[in-house]
């Protein structure tokens, strides 16, 4: 199929090369002409492993191409998906600007019969909208479809994500716009989800949601666990060997960060709001969430009363690991604490420190986690990189000023840290809080 795939952001640009790579003939469009220039001389916009391979070889066997040019893509393409950036406001509402640009873009360059998909994530409601654009922008009156077929991809995986999906969920007005759709998923033999559009919509937040809401949930026992001298650890492997619950997203610590929870959590209860539904429930996630930070801020501070002069060893910048998405990262947010009371951050992440050093001045760069340790009251593990599990902590302990570990993801052994000398403490594990 002939494929116009509007944006080359993380979701645009891992679409469009996966369509390439399934035999498609691909045209990735973006209104920045650097970006493009770019992604056409291999230079990759984002880090996503695996991602810089393909596109490299669909790009040189011709199946993928990077332009300005929307007006040819869109008059070429049978289908065209929607990937541009839906960014939050202050009240949480999703900011639609791009998605009706690119609607009304497309109503103008159309020659005949399109498929429009949205698949950036957006509220219900939205492909109501951009069928609206579309038919008031068309001058020429042409027959299209829109459909709402949600992406379903974690930073760090991606292509696996894209390749291997759980399910492909598509949102039509009709069965056989439907079809056309499954006729170009049909290869990766995944489960397909044919629905009404505003259902499909519904679906992505509903699903970020809940997920953000079982992260929230096990660190709000995590807080009860501290109180009474209980493992977290253990009661989440507890609750996940139950398959009605599974062990998924039970993983206590610093909460959730990135470019989806925080944004969908709250995009839905906006959404919820404005429609007369007060979801109280989602307050709650978002309000444990926001507690995370200065619960850890706290073992640190009880710990050192006096920051002033004191260096600390930040491993991990960006908000997960195998990506350097810097997004709602709670490095952002504990290292702007530490500074504010004084502290020296040193600081090691293997793939986005260049991008945080846009957002985080006036903090040392280590060439490694062992540089980044040498001398450091306290080393505080934010980002589980498994390169950081893999430490030979003996020779970190050897360069530090005191050993001490404050354990932001649970992703250390405290028993095994404790016999090795070290101060462990995280959060939720009361029974290792102190040596």
């Amino acid at each position: 199929m002939n494929i116009c795939v509007i944006g080359t952001g993380y979701v645009g640009l891992v679409t469009g090369t996966i369509f390439a790579e399934l035999g498609n003939d691909v045209v990735c469009v973006d209104k920045i002409a650097e970006k493009i220039d770019n992604l056409n001389n291999r230079i990759m916009p984002i880090f996503e492993p695996g991602l810089e391979e393909l596109v490299e070889r669909n790009h040189n066997e011709g199946r993928l191409k990077f332009s300005t040019d929307l007006r040819s893509a869109v008059e070429a393409a049978e289908i065209i998906f929607i990937c541009v950036g839906t960014p939050p406001r202050d009240n949480g509402e999703t900011d639609l600007a791009y998605v009706r640009d690119a609607a009304a873009e497309v109503a103008r360059y159309m020659n005949g019969y399109k498929i429009i998909v949205n698949k950036s994530t957006v509220p219900v409601g939205t492909g109501d909208m951009v069928s609206d654009i579309i038919t008031r922008e068309c001058n020429d009156g042409h027959k299209f479809d829109v459909v709402s077929n949600p992406e379903f991809l974690r930073e760090g995986q991606a292509v696996y994500d894209a390749l291997n999906p759980d399910r492909i969920v598509i949102g039509a007005s009709h069965k056989q716009v439907a079809y056309r759709l499954l006729e170009l998923y049909s290869s990766l033999q995944a489960p397909m989800i044919i629905t009404d559009v505003h259902s499909a919509e519904i679906i992505k937040y509903a699903s970020n949601s809940f997920l953000a809401l079982k992260i929230s949930f096990i660190n709000a026992i995590a807080n009860l666990c501290e109180q009474v001298g209980a493992d977290v650890e253990d009661v989440a492997n507890g609750m996940g060997r139950d398959q009605r619950i599974g062990k998924a997203f039970l993983n206590s610590g610093l909460g959730f960060g990135g470019s989806c929870f925080p944004k969908d959590v709250k995009s839905l209860l906006y959404t919820s709001s404005k429609l007369g539904y007060e979801f109280s429930l989602l307050k709650e996630v978002l309000e444990i969430n926001e507690g995370r930070v200065p619960r850890f801020i706290g073992m640190v501070q009880k710990r050192f009363p006096d920051m002033k002069g004191r260096t600390f060893a930040v491993l991990g910048l960006s908000f997960k690991p195998n990506t350097d998405d810097m997004r709602e990262a709670k490095s952002v947010e504990i290292i702007g604490h530490l500074m504010k009371m004084g502290a020296h951050i040193k600081a090691f992440d293997p793939v986005a420190m260049p991008a945080a050093k846009k957002m985080l001045p006036g903090i040392t760069y280590s060439t490694n986690a062992y540089d980044a340790c040498s001398g450091a009251d306290a080393l505080l593990l934010v980002t589980e990189w498994r390169e950081f599990k893999l430490l030979n902590l003996e020779k970190v302990k050897k360069t530090m000023k005191s050993a001490v570990i404050f354990d932001g993801r649970n992703m250390y052994d405290p028993e095994r840290k404790v016999r090795l000398g070290f101060e462990h403490y995280s959060l939720g594990r009361g029974k290792w809080q102190r040596s």
